[in-house]
């Protein structure tokens, strides 16, 4: 009939190198979600979204041999889906009232549960700010005699923030965590960028992804209507599912990091084996080949 399905416009792929923190907090999130599974305990996903009223599906049918608006209505025909002028409004929950909404939420969730979320800046409010290398001696000295620390006056800012990394572990607290902590629950926090971890994330996707489709108007309560209406589409099947490929990411991270562990062992043994020879030029020719 003429028709190509193509993209609206292009996209723009990044890539993240990682470093040996995120790696180690993977490993640690990892090991404690399969834990508390085998453990039984229920487990919750906490996430958020937004939608723009402008959002609109990034492909469509588009009638090819039409080249123009002007040869499309001499021929009565279109030249595609009508393109909306801008984002429009953004739909989303207001995250001021973030913590009242889960102090409303936490007695009805089940008895010993695990909430799993991310680091967005409203989950991470801290219960008391802790030392960095920004903060000025006079305060870091504050800090840490408020902590009961004998600090000499000869010590420099490294050794005083070198002493308050130690205690970092005891005070640098979470609101949320300490929060959920007091109801006999537990909060597992996801390293950053590894929303594929979160099955939430499958919902979204394929909600946000139906929205589109069906966003006719640009309007924001439309768009919200539409929201909710696939969220309620949503069933128990699907998040079964969602689950169960959240699971397999699981598995492939952890067979990654274990991967990454043996080469980097045998790259250091090599390392040292070079460095405690000899080698003559042929030999170096020899190994690079």
């Amino acid at each position: 009939m003429g028709f190509q399905f193509t993209k609206r416009g292009l996209c723009k792929n990044s890539a993240l190198i990682e470093n040996d923190d995120i790696r180690s907090w993977r490993k640690r999130q990892i090991r404690d979600i399969r834990k508390y599974r085998e453990e039984g305990r229920p487990i919750y996903y906490l996430d958020e979204t937004w939608m723009n009223a402008g959002g609109v599906a990034i492909q469509v049918f588009r009638d090819t041999p039409v080249q123009s608006s002007q040869a499309a209505f001499s021929q009565g025909l279109s030249t595609g889906a009508a393109n909306p002028t801008g984002k429009g409004k953004l739909l989303i929950k207001n995250t001021n009232d973030f913590r009242d909404w889960l102090e409303g939420v936490l007695p009805r969730l089940k008895y010993n549960e695990v909430i799993v979320t991310d680091n967005v800046p409203y989950h991470s409010v801290k219960l008391e700010k802790c030392p960095t290398s920004n903060w000025r001696k006079a305060d870091i000295i504050e800090w840490l005699q408020s902590k009961g620390e004998v600090v000499e006056k000869t010590m420099i800012i490294p050794e005083l923030l070198e002493v308050a990394r130690i205690l970092k572990s005891i005070y640098n607290k979470y609101v949320i965590d300490e929060m959920v902590l007091q109801q006999n629950k537990t909060v597992l926090r996801l390293p950053p960028y590894h929303c594929e971890l979160n099955p939430i994330e499958l919902v979204w996707s394929v909600v946000k992804r139906q929205v589109k489709s069906n966003n006719k108007t640009f309007k924001l309560l439309d768009v919200k209507n539409l929201l909710v209406e696939e969220i309620a589409k949503v069933n128990a099947e699907m998040w079964k599912n969602f689950e169960k490929h959240k699971i397999e990411e699981e598995n492939k991270c952890w067979t990654l990091d274990e991967t990454m562990d043996e080469l980097t062992a045998e790259q250091n043994t090599l390392v040292m084996t070079i460095g405690n020879c000899d080698i003559e030029d042929d030999d170096f020719h020899l190994l690079s080949d």
